[in-house]
C-alpha cells in the first residue's frame, strides 16, 4: 500500500519514508492513512506474511485466489501470506494494511475471505499503525497486538467476492461487468458478443464459480452497490447506475439476497 509510517526510521530505512512489513520482527505491523489519488494500480505480488485491507473511505479493490473483493463498510478483505493479489485504489482512500505473522494466530484463516470487522477490532488496527515499528513485545503494545489478533481470530467470514474465473472469455466478461455493471446483456448476448455457444459459457461458469450466470452478475451488482451507497450515493442513482428499471426493482433483488432493504443493511452494520 502507498502509505507510510512516520517511525519507519526505526528499520534503519535510510530515507524513513518507506519500511518493508515482511522485515518487521514482531507479530504484527501495519500501515495506513488518508491519500488522494485519482487512481493507481498494484501489480499482482505477495508477502510471506497474511495481510488484512481495512478500507474506510474510497474504493479499494483487490484482486486475489480466483476472485474479486469489493468490501462494504465494516468489512475487510483477509489474504493469507504467500498468496498472489493486486490491488486498484480509486478516490479519496482511506485505508489500512495489518500484516500477521503465519504462526502468530493459527486460528486465522487459511483462505482469502472478507471479514466482519468490529468497532472495536477498527480502532486496534488503526492503533497499530500509531504504534513503534518495533514495539515491545511484553510491554502495553504488545497486549493490545495480542488482544487485535484475538479479536480477529474471531471475526465472522461474509461472501462478499466476485468470482473471476479462468477461462479466458468469462474472465472478458467479468472485466467487462465491471467496467460498465449497467449492462443487462444475457448469457445468450455474451454468447453472441463471443461467437461463443451460450451453454458452453454456462457450463464454463458453473464449472469455475458453481453460479448460474444470474447469480453471479447479482453478486457484482451487490458488491458494487454496497459500496456506492456508503459513499452517499441515493438508491435511485444506484438502481440506475446499475440498469434496473427503477429503484423498487433494484431494492427488491437487494432485499432477496441480503435479507434487508439497503438502508437498513447499511444502518445495521454502521450501528
Amino acid at each position: 500500500m502507498p502509505f507510510y509510517r512516520q517511525d519507519a526510521n526505526e528499520l534503519d530505512n535510510d530515507d524513513g519514508a518507506d519500511f518493508a512489513p515482511e522485515d518487521v520482527p514482531r507479530p504484527v505491523a501495519a500501515l495506513g492513512g488518508y491519500m488522494v489519488t485519482k487512481g493507481m494500480e498494484m501489480a499482482i505480488h505477495e508477502h510471506r506474511k497474511a495481510q488484512l485491507v481495512l478500507t474506510l473511505r474510497g474504493m479499494v479493490r483487490c484482486e486475489a485466489d480466483q476472485s474479486v473483493w469489493i468490501v462494504p463498510p465494516r468489512c475487510a478483505v483477509w489474504i493469507p501470506g504467500n498468496v498472489p493479489h493486486s490491488m486498484t485504489l480509486a478516490g479519496n482512500v482511506e485505508a489500512y494494511c495489518l500484516f500477521v505473522e503465519p504462526d502468530a494466530a493459527p486460528a486465522l484463516p487459511r483462505q482469502c475471505c472478507a471479514l466482519s470487522i468490529s468497532p472495536l477490532l477498527e480502532r486496534l488496527v488503526m492503533h497499530v499503525t500509531e504504534m513503534p515499528v518495533l514495539y515491545d513485545i511484553d510491554g502495553p503494545d504488545g497486549r493490545i497486538a495480542t488482544v487485535l489478533l484475538d479479536q480477529l481470530s474471531t471475526a465472522p467470514v461474509e461472501k462478499l467476492n466476485f468470482p473471476m474465473p479462468i477461462d479466458a472469455k468469462l474472465r472478458s466478461i467479468a472485466v467487462a461487468m465491471m467496467a460498465d455493471p449497467s449492462d443487462r446483456a444475457t448469457i445468450d448476448d455474451w454468447g453472441r458478443r463471443m461467437a461463443v455457444a451460450p451453454r458452453t459459457l454456462t457450463r464454463a461458469l458453473k464449472r469455475e464459480t458453481g453460479m448460474s450466470f444470474g447469480r453471479w452478475r447479482q453478486q457484482l451488482h451487490i458488491l458494487t452497490a454496497l459500496q456506492r451507497l456508503d459513499q452517499g450515493a441515493s438508491v435511485q442513482t444506484v438502481a440506475f447506475d446499475l440498469g434496473y428499471e427503477g429503484p423498487s426493482a433494484f431494492v427488491t433483488m437487494f432485499r432477496k439476497a441480503l435479507g434487508k432493504p439497503p438502508a437498513r443493511y447499511l444502518a445495521d452494520r454502521r450501528a
